[in-house]
C-alpha cells in the first residue's frame, strides 16, 4: 500500500519531523540565506540539457499560472469582503498561505494521477457524491480533483432536472447508466440525494414518495457496494453568513451570474428547512457501508485540500511502476515539405503588442 504523505499547515512541522531550529549570528541576526543554484546548474544536476530544463520550467509554470486563474474568483471575494470592512487575515498570512496551498494542491494532484493509474490497473470502481448546500463550494473541489486526470477515466455527472420521461421511471433509474465500469471514477455533482433535498424541500416530490425513498436508498447503496463500487458521499457544509456572502458575489460577478438559479434564491428563503431535510437526510442514510463525510467548507481552499485529502485516504491504492518512457527520434524523409497555412485559415493574432508565435508562418 502507498505510504501517504500527511500536509501539515504554515508554520507546523509534519508529524514525525523535527523543527529546524534557527541558528543566529552574534548579533543576533539570521545566517545569510543560501543561494540557491542556477537553472543551468540544475539542469545539469538532472542530466538535461540547459534548453530542455528551460522548455520544463515553463510548462510547469504554464500550470500554476492556470490555477492561478482559477484562483481569480477566491480573490475577487477576498477584494469584496475587504471594502464590506469584513476580518481577513493580514496581507502576509494570506501570502504564505497561498504559496502552501499551491504547493500542497499540487502534491494532492501529483496523488490522483497516481490513484487513476491505480484505479486503471486494478479494474476498481469509484463512485464519489458531492452534496451540500448551494455555493457550498463543490463545483470548485470537483474542478480541482479532475484538473490533471483524464476524462476519460474520471468523469463529472452533473444532471438537469428530470424530464416528463424520467419523472414516470423508477426514481434512481435515471443515475444507473452513469455509473463505472472497471478502472472508472464517476464524480456526482448532486446525486439521487436530491430526493431528500431540493424536492422534498421545494415540494417537487409527495411526502409518500419521499418516504418510499428513504425505504429504497438504503437497499439501492447496498447493491452498489455489493456490485464492488466503493461510494463515497461528502456534504459540504457553510454557514447562514457565508451563503449570503456567496451569493451577493454572484450577483456582482459577471462570470458568476449564470450560478444564481430561481432554485438558489428560494435556497435563501428556506435555509431552515433545507437544514431540517439535511439532518433527516443523515439520520437516515449513513450507513456503515456507506458513510456521509462532512467537509466544513466556510473557507474554500481548506475545504479542497480537506476533501482530496480525505478522499485519497479512503482508497487502498498504490503506486503503478511504469516502464521507463523514451522518445523516439522523428523520422525524416527526403524530399518533405510542410506546406504553410493559408492566411484565410489563421485565427488573427488579437495581442501583438506580446510578440507573435514563432511558428506563425508554419
Amino acid at each position: 500500500m502507498a505510504k501517504k504523505k500527511t500536509s501539515s499547515t504554515p508554520g507546523e512541522a509534519s508529524p514525525g519531523t523535527k523543527k529546524k531550529s534557527i541558528v543566529k549570528h552574534a548579533s543576533g541576526a539570521k545566517p545569510p540565506a543560501k543561494k540557491r543554484p542556477s537553472k543551468a546548474a540544475r539542469a545539469e544536476s538532472l542530466g538535461l540539457e540547459h534548453q530542455v530544463y528551460e522548455d520544463l520550467h515553463t510548462e510547469l509554470m504554464e500550470d500554476l499560472v492556470e490555477e492561478m486563474e482559477h484562483d481569480m474568483e477566491d480573490l475577487f471575494e477576498e477584494d469584496l469582503k475587504r471594502k464590506k470592512g469584513m476580518p481577513l487575515p493580514g496581507e502576509d498570512a494570506r501570502t504564505e498561505f497561498r504559496r502552501f496551498y499551491f504547493r500542497e494542491l499540487r502534491r494532492l494532484q501529483v496523488e490522483l494521477v497516481r490513484l487513476q493509474d491505480w484505479v486503471q490497473e486494478t479494474g476498481y470502481k469509484l463512485v464519489v457524491i458531492f452534496e451540500g448546500r448551494d455555493s457550498a463550494g463543490k463545483g470548485g473541489v470537483i474542478k480541482r480533483i479532475t484538473q490533471r486526470l483524464n476524462p476519460r477515466v474520471c468523469r463529472v455527472v452533473a444532471l438537469p432536472a428530470p424530464s416528463d420521461r424520467e419523472k414516470s421511471q423508477w426514481y434512481f433509474q435515471r443515475y444507473v447508466p452513469h455509473l463505472p465500469a472497471g478502472g472508472e471514477i464517476v464524480l456526482f455533482d448532486r446525486s439521487w440525494y436530491n430526493r431528500s433535498g431540493v424536492e422534498s424541500v421545494m415540494g417537487f416530490a409527495t411526502p409518500e414518495q419521499v418516504d418510499q425513498y428513504f425505504n429504497d436508498v438504503p437497499l439501492f447503496e447496498q447493491m452498489l457496494v455489493n456490485s464492488g463500487i466503493k461510494l463515497l458521499k461528502y456534504w459540504f457544509s457553510i454557514s447562514d453568513e457565508e451563503q449570503q456572502f456567496r451569493f451577493q458575489c454572484r450577483i456582482l460577478d459577471p462570470l458568476k451570474q449564470w450560478k444564481l438559479s430561481p432554485m438558489d434564491l428560494q435556497s435563501r428563503i428556506r435555509w431552515e428547512d433545507y437544514t431540517r431535510a439535511k439532518e433527516r437526510t443523515f439520520r437516515k442514510t449513513n450507513f456503515p457501508y456507506a458513510p456521509w463525510h462532512v467537509v466544513q467548507a466556510n473557507n474554500k481552499k481548506f475545504a479542497r485540500l480537506n476533501c482530496i485529502h480525505h478522499l485519497l485516504d479512503q482508497i487502498p491504492y498504490e503506486r503503478v511502476p511504469h516502464e521507463p518512457i523514451v522518445l523516439p527520434e522523428r523520422k525524416h524523409t527526403e524530399g518533405y515539405r510542410r506546406n504553410p497555412t493559408p492566411r484565410n485559415m489563421k485565427v488573427p493574432n488579437y495581442y501583438p503588442q506580446f510578440g507573435t508565435d514563432k511558428n506563425a508562418k508554419a
